[in-house]
């Protein structure tokens, strides 16, 4: 896990030292373990590195002939990569096979790379540069188009703290993230720059974008037939094989682990691979009535012989530490398990700097409530995916959002491939944006704001061959999703109690915002991000009674993380100090 950055211009262009440096400064927090550059003629490249493989000899650039190459992430069979394909390595990085194989293969060098990973390749004798993002978007990058050339950066507050781009804000954009608490597609919230897509390669010549590659994270075609005894067994062989991969560190490794059946089934498994305890820490919250995993996650640790970690999260740690929690999410989700992952990224940070979750297993197991409803046709209660947005019931906005759910629409479009069920076509739905630009990009930054590394097992190549084309009853029966997976459980770890009702994951922020709304709300009214979208005096009144209805809850705490977002990213203004401390200040 690493930062990247890099700049490609016109071939009478140079790369400044001092934009590569602000680049490298301001991807500090990703690689606190070293800094490389590459500089040749208009390409540049950067690095910063969080060392997890290879501690001695896998500093960044890498260099093979007249090709070298940084990356973020991890990319897991790089041993099988170099045993299959005879390549003669200098180092013992994991990063170093993806650069041999382009000098081999050419644009398609990536599709045999298993793991997460965002890549950035110069071939000074091709005269190109190569930029890869891996098939899940577990590894998030960034491109702008600037004078002269394109940049680009794992994060798009380096393009912006380096010069290269203007803090201004896609009103679609906005739109979108109010309503759907992330935004979708390549176009990012700000105003010229865009995302390179998850599986996508791209080749720059001479300043410009010159081919596109796709890789697809999810297998084509229609449920198979195939019989409960033969999906298990194929379900544990592919568990076993990708926890065994994603397990390859050089440092310590620990899990996130809640109550729920996905890291439960992380757990089950890593305890079978390792001969020590497994490290797992949880979050848990100390409001009464609050949803509170720690007593689950207790159990399943004991019953897994792991040893247990709990991060109590209350309302003043929320109050002191919301600010820089939002300030790292700059490619905004105003995703409320940004609050316990931030925590417990902090917590892990003390004893290890890799760790595992179960991000993912609802989307690929096909877990959530509104997967059944979409499966039933209208007539029957069925509902269309994100058909309702946080702010349809609410009269405060100045003008009404629109055309909010037009991306969605076209990812759903473009998830009816031929043959899928329309379970499998949510699942891809959900994969196309949900999953890279709200979950993963919240534990990305959650994690790298404390120099940790997260890695997501369920959301593996080998395990999505194994599970997405199962038929859907593997998945959905009645009123339970995920159905493989718990039977899994029930065979391997029943002291999951895979079958016991979902308790669901939430975070008490409604209820914490109506405790402080009479003083939150007026200086949330007053900020110039949500002025410019809000009535003042109604955003005051819908957090006096955010501990209300459901969604007025949803919908302040949309507003309050818009507010310090837009108040860090888009007026550059500081973050130090607690909410009140920064809203506050003129």
């Amino acid at each position: 896990m690493c930062g990247i950055a890099g700049l490609v211009l016109e071939q009478d262009r140079s790369c400044g030292a001092a934009t590569l440096d602000a680049l490298t400064r301001a991807l500090a927090h990703r690689g606190p373990d070293g800094a490389g550059h590459h500089v040749a003629g208009s390409v540049a490249l950067a690095h910063t590195r969080l060392a997890i493989i290879d501690l001695v000899t896998g500093d960044q650039p890498l260099f093979a002939g007249a090709a070298a190459l940084v990356g973020n992430g991890e990319i897991y069979n790089y041993r099988e990569l170099r045993e299959q394909n005879q390549l003669h390595c200098a180092t013992g990085s994991d990063c170093e096979p993806p650069l041999h194989l382009w000098r081999r293969d050419g644009i398609g060098f990536a599709d045999t790379l298993r793991g997460m990973y965002a890549i950035a390749l110069h071939d000074r004798a091709a005269r190109q540069v190569v930029l890869a993002r891996d098939p899940f978007g577990i590894k998030p990058l960034y491109m702008a188009e600037v004078p002269g050339g394109i940049a680009f950066a794992s994060e798009p507050q380096a393009l912006i703290a380096a010069g290269l781009v203007q803090p201004r804000v896609r009103p679609m954009a906005r739109t979108e993230l109010l309503q759907l608490q992330f935004t979708t597609g390549a176009e990012t919230i700000f105003e010229g720059i865009s995302r390179v897509l998850p599986g996508e390669t791209v080749v720059l010549a001479d300043g410009a974008v010159t081919e596109r590659h796709r890789r697809a994270a999810l297998p084509e075609g229609g449920p198979e037939a195939i019989t409960p005894e033969a999906a298990l067994a194929r379900l544990d062989a592919a568990l076993e094989e990708s926890v065994a991969l994603h397990q390859r560190s050089d440092v310590p490794y620990g899990l996130f682990l809640s109550g729920g059946i996905d890291s439960a089934a992380v757990l089950a498994m890593m305890a079978r691979l390792n001969e020590r305890p497994v490290l797992a820490f949880t979050a848990g919250f100390d409001l009464p009535g609050a949803a509170d995993e720690r007593a689950a996650a207790a159990h399943l640790a004991q019953a897994a012989g792991a040893r247990h970690v709990t991060v109590t999260v209350n309302e003043a740690m929320v109050w002191r530490h919301l600010p820089e929690i939002v300030a790292c999410m700059d490619d905004p989700a105003a995703d409320y398990a940004i609050i316990p992952t931030w925590f417990l990224a902090r917590q892990a940070r003390q004893e290890v700097k890799v760790v595992l979750c179960g991000e993912g297993g609802d989307e690929i197991f096909g877990g959530y409530g509104r997967y059944r409803a979409a499966m039933r046709p209208w007539w029957m209660g069925g509902k269309a995916m994100r058909a309702r947005g946080a702010f349809d019931r609410l009269d405060l906005l100045r003008q009404p959002l629109t055309g909010w759910r037009d991306g969605i629409a076209a990812a759903e479009a473009a998830a009816a491939t031929p043959g899928r069920s329309r379970l499998q076509v949510v699942q891809a739905l959900d994969m196309a944006d949900w999953l890279p630009n709200d979950l993963l990009v919240k534990l990305d930054r959650c994690l790298m704001a404390h120099g940790v590394e997260g890695r997501t097992p369920l959301l593996d190549p080998g395990v999505a061959a194994a599970v997405f084309r199962l038929p859907d009853a593997l998945k959905v029966q009645g009123h339970s999703g995920k159905w493989l997976l718990r039977q899994w459980l029930a065979k391997h770890f029943p002291a999951a109690e895979p079958f016991k009702p979902k308790q669901g994951f939430t975070v008490p922020i409604g209820a914490w915002i109506a405790g402080v709304g009479e003083r939150l709300g007026p200086l949330v009214a007053a900020q110039p991000g949500v002025a410019e979208v809000a009535r003042p005096d109604r955003v005051a009144a819908l957090f006096r009674h955010a501990g209300g209805e459901k969604h007025r809850g949803f919908a302040a705490w949309h507003l309050l993380f818009y507010a310090l977002w837009h108040r860090r990213h888009i007026e550059g203004r500081r973050v130090e100090g607690d909410v009140f401390e920064v809203l506050g200040e003129r």
